[in-house]
């Protein structure tokens, strides 16, 4: 019964579809703690080599301290992974769930005392952001803090860490994963209706707010015509409405606060004219905070919602010409100070070997001829690198071993007795 309280919550709290409830709640944030427990037995594998008479080991000690978890509301499986990773490994974790995402945490909480948890290891604590600043980044205890959210918001608490650093009994682990610009690029040799296909559900699906989703896109001159077609063919059958009517693209986004930054980008593109709207462009909120899946064709390369992160269901296109493939590859790489997902589409394969190495620093995952979402525990560990976070990719063993503090041991089975070394008994 469990599964469905929780893909209900998901629905019902942060207005997901129930095939995205589903994904996030039951089937990804299960994998997160099936799949945590063997990276943690992996971590524990990694031991030195011992020689005759003397056994190396390492012994996986938990953090100097407690390890403070935010989560964000967007996803109840990276609710569930940030204080149960550092959990796995020894740690006692406070854990501040987003407020738009309570219902949902509140349960997996549930969940977690019901299978034996013992009280005192993972706490909820449902609060503001400025009281967790205020009591908990503050105290000398804090030695890990593990975080999905907005750049702004970590690179705050980075700051707040550096202020108190003095006071601190050990110095705090900072794992984050932030924002994200995330890419797709077309190859003059795409497959249209693949790319068309991946560039709606990458863009809208859970109304845009997913840190990888398909937030900007450089199509070819050569191909413009019929992706457009695509995309507008596409986008028109999409229907945005309550998530409990399975016939449904997508919902309402998470708040005002989102709603607002959303549509003021899209009014920003409609007066603009550098921009152009070729779907969608209204919104609504009278009885919800709907806003349409919005499509931009802008002729300017670093036009503000090409560089920006909106968080929302808004896809901003540049048509580049064919034979400016390398000045455009180099607006991909520099246009956002992000470098989280991004997806390129070719069938030629020395354009794919070109691309991904040009590339290479774009994104923390990067997909060829697919979507830059939908990574998957065990397959695709997720981060990024630059404004966009740490790389401690989640779901691996890479963050799993940032919550242990090593400690060496030796043990000597045959400890000499002689002080003076052989050398010096040579005449």
């Amino acid at each position: 019964p469990y599964r469905d309280v929780m893909n209900a919550a998901t629905m019902l709290g942060q207005s997901k579809t129930a095939v995205q409830a589903e994904i996030d709640s039951a089937q990804e944030l299960v994998d997160f703690l099936r799949f945590g427990v063997d990276y943690a037995n992996q971590v524990y594998q990694i031991q030195p080599e011992s020689m005759k008479n003397v056994w190396n080991r390492l012994d996986y000690r938990p953090l100097d301290g407690f390890v403070l978890a935010i989560s964000p509301f967007n996803f109840t499986a990276i609710g569930g992974n940030l204080p149960a990773a550092p959990a796995m490994m020894g740690n006692v974790v406070v854990w501040k769930p987003a407020t738009t995402s309570i219902l949902a945490n509140y349960y997996f909480m549930r969940i977690l005392e019901e299978a034996g948890l013992p009280k005192g290891v993972i706490n909820f604590v449902p609060s503001r952001g400025s009281q967790v600043s205020e009591v908990v980044l503050t105290d000398p205890r804090m030695s890990g803090f593990h975080f999905t959210g907005s750049t702004s918001t970590f690179q705050t608490i980075w700051k707040t860490v550096g202020e108190n650093i003095a006071s601190y009994k050990s110095y705090p682990r900072l794992i984050g994963e932030t924002g994200g610009k995330d890419f797709v690029f077309a190859h003059e040799t795409a497959q249209v209706d693949k790319l068309v296909a991946s560039l709606v559900r990458g863009a809208f699906e859970y109304q845009g707010q997913k840190c990888s989703a398909a937030s900007r896109a450089y199509i070819p001159a050569s191909l413009w015509e019929e992706v457009k077609a695509g995309l507008v063919e596409e986008t028109a059958k999409l229907k945005v409405g309550d998530v409990r009517d399975f016939r449904n693209f997508m919902g309402a986004v998470i708040d005002k606060a989102a709603f607002d930054s959303i549509t003021s980008y899209i009014d920003y593109a409609a007066a603009s004219e550098e921009a152009e709207i070729i779907a969608g462009g209204t919104y609504n909120d009278s009885v919800g905070y709907f806003v349409q899946p919005t499509i931009i064709v802008t002729k300017n390369p670093n036009f503000k919602t090409m560089v920006e992160e909106i968080f929302g269901p808004v896809l901003t296109i540049y048509v580049y010409e064919n034979d400016k493939l390398e000045e455009t590859l180099e607006a991909v790489d520099t246009a956002s100070m992000y470098a989280l997902t991004g997806s390129i589409f070719a069938q030629d394969r020395g354009a794919i070997l070109h691309l991904e190495r040009r590339l290479s620093g774009a994104a923390g995952n990067f997909y060829i001829n697919d979507k830059p979402t939908g990574a998957m525990i065990n397959q695709q560990p997720f981060g990024g690198s630059r404004g966009s976070g740490t790389n401690d990719k989640a779901g691996s063993v890479f963050n799993m071993i940032r919550w242990t503090s090593p400690r060496v041991i030796k043990e000597n089975f045959a400890p000499t007795a002689e002080v003076a070394y052989p050398f010096m008994d040579a005449e």
